[in-house]
């Protein structure tokens, strides 16, 4: 499959994600949660799974800031983005493994179309004037 492109809201860092399949090599979800809708400043986040081998940033290395924080659950969140204009670029947790999610704004228009939503994340968070999405897989909360 060829390489489905993304970058940072200035284009100062570009990246590509090569998936062999990205119907079961990626998963793309939305996320009700309060750090979610903190953090993108919507009502909710929407990031896409991937493992992390199948990313590579193509441009602006130097470009690149950390934040890590606590999530508010005691779970170390790890998150990259552009220093020159601030666009988030993907996230992960202490429990992640070997993936990384990329907030799904940053990939371009037909990367988006192939990496659709399949899940919903913390639906009891989600705000009450927006519907669920029919279709979708749905979770009321990770874990107690």
């Amino acid at each position: 499959m060829p390489a489905l492109p993304g970058s940072c809201y200035c284009q100062a860092i570009r990246y590509t994600i090569t998936l062999d399949n990205p119907e079961s090599d990626a998963r793309t979800s939305i996320c009700h949660c309060g750090n979610c809708k903190n953090f993108t400043g919507g009502n909710y986040g929407i990031t896409t799974k991937i493992p992390k081998s199948s990313f590579k940033i193509t441009q602006g290395q130097d470009h690149i800031k950390v934040h890590e924080a606590d999530n508010g659950s005691g779970v170390e969140l790890h998150r990259e983005f552009c220093g020159t204009c601030g666009g988030s670029l993907l996230e992960y947790g202490a429990n992640a493994g070997n993936f990384i999610y990329i907030f799904y704004g940053t990939m371009e228009d037909h990367t988006r179309g192939q990496l659709e939503p399949k899940g919903e994340f913390f639906c009891m968070m989600r705000d009450p004037w927006m519907p669920e999405i029919q279709g979708l897989f749905h979770k009321e909360k990770i874990k107690e």
